[in-house]
This record gives C-alpha cells, sequence and structure tokens, in this order.
C-alpha cells in the first residue's frame, strides 16, 4: 500500500473517508486510524435496515463487527493487523447499546489487548450509526518506503 510523503493513506476499495482526512496516518511505527463506522463502500451500512413502512432497526452488534472489520482492512494496508492495535477509543450513541458492543468487542480482544477508551456522543455523522472506532496501532515499518 503505497502513501504519500506525510504517511497519510486513503485505502483503496474502503468506505471513503466523509471529508478530507486519511484512513490511516502513519507517524514512525504508530499507526493512527481514523474514526471508523459500519459504512460500506456502497455507502450503505451494516446494522442498519428499514422495513417496507420506512421503520428503521439498528444493531449495535451488527455494526461493532463490521467497524472492527473495517478497522483491520484499514490495518491491512498499512501492513498490519489487529493484534498489533495498542489503543482503542470508542464513540456510542448510547450507553444502553454498551452490553451489545463489549461482548462483540471480546470475541477479537481480551485483557491481553489494547487499552480502551470508550464514551458517549450526542450523534455521529449520520443517523444510522450507533458507534465509531479510532484506534492507534504499533506496526514497525519494515522499510524506507513504508
Amino acid at each position: 500500500m503505497s502513501q504519500d510523503e506525510h504517511g497519510a493513506i486513503v485505502v483503496p476499495g474502503a468506505a471513503r473517508p466523509r471529508g478530507r482526512f486519511p484512513h490511516v496516518r502513519r507517524a514512525g511505527d504508530l499507526v493512527f486510524v481514523s474514526g471508523t463506522s459500519s459504512r460500506r463502500p456502497d455507502g450503505t451500512f451494516a446494522g442498519a435496515s428499514a422495513d417496507e413502512m420506512g421503520v428503521t432497526s439498528l444493531d449495535i452488534r451488527e455494526q461493532t463487527r463490521a467497524v472492527i472489520e473495517n478497522i483491520a482492512t484499514l490495518l491491512r494496508a498499512a501492513g498490519g493487523d489487529l493484534g498489533d492495535v495498542v489503543s482503542v477509543t470508542t464513540y456510542l450513541v448510547s450507553m444502553n447499546d454498551f452490553g451489545g458492543y463489549n461482548a462483540v468487542y471480546a470475541e477479537y480482544f481480551d485483557e491481553t489487548g489494547p487499552s480502551r477508551t470508550t464514551v458517549a456522543v450526542h450523534q455521529l455523522p449520520h443517523p444510522h450509526l450507533l458507534i465509531e472506532i479510532s484506534c492507534v496501532a504499533h506496526i514497525p515499518q519494515t522499510g524506507k518506503d513504508s
């Protein structure tokens, strides 16, 4: 995966950032992953659906799983994986979703994994989003063009 002279990486095939920022930014051996949601490359959201009457259903477990898988994709583009994550910050629209989020999170990480902070926020950039996660990973550079 190529990066610009500032270490910024926009990952082809991933949902495009909804602003002027990269998916990932490398600073030496640290890789910073921008806030990531359950948005798919086609603009739809995992864990969000509407019935024929337009009633929306949002699933924190499905969204959490999709967010973590999206982060895994971004980390692979930077030469790493989820095992390289050292710090996670999670933004939940409602702390009522903490249990579902926490259960899915535990499928990927345990007490030997990254440090974690979880905060409640008033809203996220789309009304179908229940969760957004940013993280920092330690991925040693393997060459001078990394």
